[in-house]
């Protein structure tokens, strides 16, 4: 069936919507080819079981208007997972909030079942919600994609309670995060900051959501379930985020009106 409703990370794609590619094939040539690519999807389409796909058009792809006007010819059809919803334009780009971590690591899964939570909820206009897990060059492309604020939501090991949810933030041009242990997962959002502003610009504003965890995480062992208190931990999570986005929109809502940058 085409012209299905499709909606990923709180937003509704249709013909017309942007989106990155984040296909999930491993060492596919053609997952490599197009891994990062912004695309425009043409149609959303159902199959005989009820799935879901996009037939996308890769935006530089130099073929994209080779066969007849509405046949596929240079198209693509992609899984609703292996998307990233755009803003239909990069003034409106205003707010990235990155999920980070392993699900089979127990509690290194936090950032993953947080924004799975947000993703179920309405998003506002400007706010992209994505599970990067641990795919850092994704994160790292993500981060040049011109959003004002970034916010990373991550288990880390800061010596607190566990299940202790915490906001840091780095200083203006550091790459840490007050020494937050966020690696066990082989994603350092410090390490993927640094690369990223070496491929150029970053937002100006970058938060980490954090969350401490029950047990030292990535140790080898495989666990796909939350300690209890990380788990209890997942919802003051989520409506701390939405309490950020709320200021950060209205920090940015300030500065357009006023004609400059808000402290």
């Amino acid at each position: 069936m085409v012209n299905a409703r499709a909606v990923v990370g709180g937003r509704e794609l249709t013909a017309g919507s942007r989106v990155r590619l984040r296909p999930r094939g491993g060492a596919d040539v053609f997952d490599l080819a197009l891994l990062g690519r912004t695309a425009t999807v043409e149609r959303v389409e159902e199959d005989m079981e009820g799935g879901l796909h996009l037939v996308v058009a890769v935006d530089d792809d130099p073929g994209r208007d080779i066969g007849p006007r509405g046949g596929l010819g240079h198209r693509f059809f992609v899984r609703l997972d292996e998307v990233e919803p755009l803003p239909q334009d990069a003034a409106a780009r205003k707010v990235l909030v990155a999920g980070i971590g392993n699900v089979f690591h127990g509690d290194d899964g936090f950032g993953v079942e947080v924004v799975r939570r947000l993703a179920e909820r309405p998003v506002p206009d400007g706010v992209a919600v994505t599970d990067f897990g641990i795919r850092g060059i994704d994160l790292m492309y993500a981060l040049g994609d011109g959003y004002r604020t970034a916010i990373l939501v991550d288990a880390a090991a800061r010596g607190e309670e566990p299940g202790t949810v915490s906001l840091v933030e780095p200083e203006p041009g550091a790459d840490d995060f007050g020494g937050a242990a966020v690696d066990a997962h082989g994603l350092d959002p410090a390490r993927v900051l640094r690369l990223a502003r070496g491929n150029g610009e970053v937002p100006p504003r970058i938060l980490l959501v954090a969350c401490e965890p029950s047990a030292r995480t990535g140790d080898g062992t495989w666990d796909m379930e939350l300690s209890a208190p990380v788990r209890a931990a997942v919802g003051e999570a989520v409506r701390l985020i939405e309490r950020l986005l709320e200021k950060e929109l209205a920090r940015d809502a300030r500065a357009g009106t006023e004609g400059g940058s808000v402290a």
